[in-house]
């Protein structure tokens, strides 16, 4: 689930697997551990760091009456280095995290990495994988169309504070449709021909990660494809990402991670897709996964003011739409991994930064900008 609060131009879908190009070359690669200068930090910036954590640790009271900002943990990696790390609440940095809707940019990057292996192509029928629907009109969805979220099905993207009977969400992880969630994500209506409406949805993710998944096993890589092709090779091992008692990946919402992991998929993408000098994900994945989508360009409805790509979150303005870049104190460059009450992976390569926060903020999920606005204080 999503907490709603490069150049502009038509995304470039990368179809097949790219010969691999030259990767970012570092001192050295957090696949066990990030180095830590967290101290030098704390002795340079301690103004800065106050600035920050008096406006995003703001807890007063019991952590039950939910007053203030409830920040459970927040790093920023500046250079490849952890430069500030702080948990809150009972969290540590062994803590896993619910990820919410943060899990949807692991499935775009999951994706990729399905590519680069020649495992599928965007331009490819989700029936390819998914054999029991072939005939049917959901075989006009392609790979590219819920990476996008342009599949088209009449999804409701509804969450706790809606009405429980009109949301596809509530319905899929606690209602009839839990039971075999593939099945009721493509139960949904065709409301729209396939890219073309932007229609915001965890449906389309979960529909995604789980071709992904199929295609992968297809091309031999076993069960444990995303932990062998990507989550060892980062050092991310140990995170959780569940599926439905019938295999759906729940690549939508529901990925346990720890903020350092986090901190991992935000490096992974700021190094263009490699890790220790080998590309996992293909040349050019990053910058067309930064870009606002042709769909999105196209069709968003007016009041959605974040422009989207490859499930990731973008700073660019969008001239097409009259629309300003959305965070003011970060630079254009800047994207993010968003997820319900307020999980953040930011990334900003203009100024080699990743920023990790995650928390419980379901009164209101605390904006990016006020993130980056203090964050770029500390980093810089």
């Amino acid at each position: 689930m999503r907490a709603m609060n490069v150049a502009v131009g038509v995304m470039v879908l990368v179809s097949v697997a790219a010969d691999a190009g030259p990767c970012p070359t570092r001192s050295s690669w957090p696949t066990t551990a990030w180095p830590d200068k967290t101290a030098q930090t704390t002795a340079a910036k301690g103004p800065q760091i106050k600035a920050l954590e008096d406006a995003l640790f703001t807890l007063t009271g019991a952590d039950g009456d939910r007053k203030g900002i409830r920040t459970d943990g927040l790093l920023i990696i500046k250079g490849g280095e952890l430069i500030y790390e702080k948990y809150a609440r009972g969290f540590a940095a062994t803590n896993r995290h619910l990820s919410w809707s943060v899990a949807k940019s692991y499935t775009s990057v999951l994706t990729g990495v399905a590519v680069q292996q020649g495992a599928l192509s965007l331009d490819d029928s989700i029936c390819k994988y998914l054999k029991q629907y072939e005939g049917q009109s959901v075989c006009e969805i392609q790979v590219k169309h819920p990476l996008t979220f342009g599949s088209g099905l009449g999804w409701q993207e509804g969450y706790e504070d809606e009405p429980y009977q009109l949301s596809s969400v509530i319905s899929m992880f606690f209602g009839e449709g839990h039971k075999d969630q593939l099945k009721h994500i493509l139960s949904h209506r065709r409301a729209y021909a396939p890219n073309e409406k932007w229609w915001y949805s965890t449906g389309d993710s979960q529909l995604l990660a789980t071709v992904v998944k199929r295609a992968l096993e297809a091309a031999g890589h076993g069960k444990d494809a995303f932990w062998t092709l990507l989550f060892n090779r980062i050092g991310s091992g140990g995170l959780v990402l569940e599926e439905d008692a019938l295999g759906t990946v729940q690549g939508g919402s529901h990925l346990f991670a720890t903020p350092r992991d986090f901190a991992r998929l935000g490096y992974l993408m700021l190094n263009d897709g490699c890790w220790n000098g080998e590309r996992l994900l293909p040349e050019g994945w990053v910058a067309a996964s930064t870009t606002p989508s042709e769909v999105y360009v196209k069709s968003a409805d007016k009041s959605e003011k974040l422009p989207s790509g490859y499930s990731w979150w973008l700073n660019r303005p969008v001239p097409a739409r009259e629309q300003p870049k959305p965070w003011a104190d970060a630079p254009e460059d800047a994207y993010a991994a968003l997820g319900h009450w307020g999980q953040r992976i930011i990334v900003v390569p203009s100024l080699d930064l990743v920023i990790v926060r995650t928390g419980d903020d379901r009164e209101g999920s605390v904006d990016p900008n006020l993130i980056l606005k203090h964050a770029l204080e500390v980093a810089r």
